[in-house]
C-alpha cells in the first residue's frame, strides 16, 4: 500500500540506527573508562563481587600500614636491645678488670667510674626506644603490641613486649649498681652475665617476632596484588576488541544513516502517481 502516513521502513531504518548509536556509546565508554563494568546497571551481580573485592583489598592497604607501624616499632626496640647488649658487654669488661685483686683503690675507682655511666646509658635507652608513642622495652606495653593481620580485623599478628629495665627479670644488673671492691666487682660480673644470656633470649623473641611481621606483610601485598588482579579480570575492558568493534561500529552508524535517509525518500515516489 502507498502511504504518506506510514513509513514502515523509515521506521525499521531508525530503529536500527538508535541500537548502533546505543551500542556506540557503550563502546566510547569501556574506551575511555577502560571498564568494561564501571556501574551496576552494566551487570549487577559482577559489579558487586568486585566492589567487594575493592574493599578487601581497601582493607588490606590497611593492614599493611598497621604491619608497618608494628614493624618500626619493633625495630626501635631491637635497636635499644642490641645496644644494651653491647653496653652490658663492655660493662662486663670493667667489672672483670675491677675484681683483679692486683688493683689499687684509685684503679678500681676509675673503672666503677666507667662502669655507673655505661649503667645509667642502659636507663636513658630503655626510656628513649620509642617508635608512634609505643615503648616495648621499658614495661609499658605490658600486652605488646598487635598489628592487623586481615580485612576485617578479626585477627592480629601479636609481638610480646621485653622489659630491658635495670633490675628486672632480664636485665637483673640493678639500676643502682657500683662496686668498690675486687669482691663486689667479681659480684657485678656474674650479674652482667646472667643478664646477656637473658637479653640474648630477648633479643632473639623480638627478632622472631620482626620475621613475622615483614613474612606476613609480604604475604598481604602478594594477597592484595592477587585481588587486584581478580577484579580486572571481572571488569576490566579488553580494549584490542572494543578498538575493531569501534570501528564496525562507526561503518554500520553510516551505513544505518544512508538506509534511514533512503527510507525517508520512499514516500515521495508517491507524487509520481500524480503527475
Amino acid at each position: 500500500m502507498a502511504t504518506i502516513n506510514t513509513n514502515p521502513g523509515a521506521m525499521i531504518a531508525l530503529q536500527n540506527l538508535n541500537k548502533t548509536n546505543s551500542d556506540l556509546q557503550q563502546v566510547q565508554q569501556r574506551i575511555n573508562t577502560g571498564l568494561a563494568i564501571s556501574s551496576a546497571k552494566d551487570n549487577g551481580g559482577i559489579y558487586a563481587i568486585a566492589q567487594s573485592m575493592r574493599a578487601d583489598v581497601g582493607g588490606y592497604k590497611a593492614v599493611t600500614q598497621s604491619i608497618d607501624l608494628a614493624v618500626s616499632t619493633v625495630d626501635v626496640a631491637l635497636a635499644g636491645g642490641e645496644a644494651i647488649s653491647d653496653i652490658l658487654v663492655e660493662m662486663k669488661q670493667k667489672a672483670l678488670a675491677a675484681a683483679d685483686t692486683s688493683l689499687d683503690t684509685a684503679a678500681r675507682s676509675a673503672l666503677n667510674e666507667d662502669f655507673t655511666a655505661l649503667r645509667d646509658q642502659i636507663g636513658t635507652i630503655v626510656e628513649n626506644a620509642e617508635f608512634n608513642g609505643a615503648n616495648l622495652i621499658d614495661g609499658s606495653k605490658t600486652a605488646g603490641i598487635s598489628a592487623l593481620a586481615n580485612a576485617d580485623g578479626s585477627n592480629t599478628v601479636d609481638v610480646d613486649d621485653e622489659n630491658l629495665s635495670l633490675g628486672g627479670s632480664i636485665v637483673t644488673l640493678a639500676a643502682t649498681a657500683s662496686f668498690g671492691t675486687a669482691a663486689e666487682a667479681s659480684t657485678a660480673a656474674s650479674t652482667i652475665a646472667t643478664s646477656l644470656d637473658n637479653l640474648n633470649a630477648s633479643l632473639a623473641r623480638l627478632g622472631t617476632g620482626s620475621k613475622s611481621l615483614e613474612i606476613h606483610k609480604t604475604f598481604v601485598s602478594k594477597l592484595s596484588d592477587t585481588l587486584e588482579q581478580g577484579i580486572g579480570n571481572l571488569v576490566d575492558a579488553d580494549l584490542a576488541k572494543e578498538s575493531a568493534r569501534l570501528q564496525s561500529l562507526q561503518v554500520k552508524q553510516q551505513l544505518g544513516v544512508q538506509a534511514l535517509s533512503i527510507a525517508n525518500s520512499a514516500p515521495s515516489t508517491i507524487l509520481g502517481y500524480f503527475r
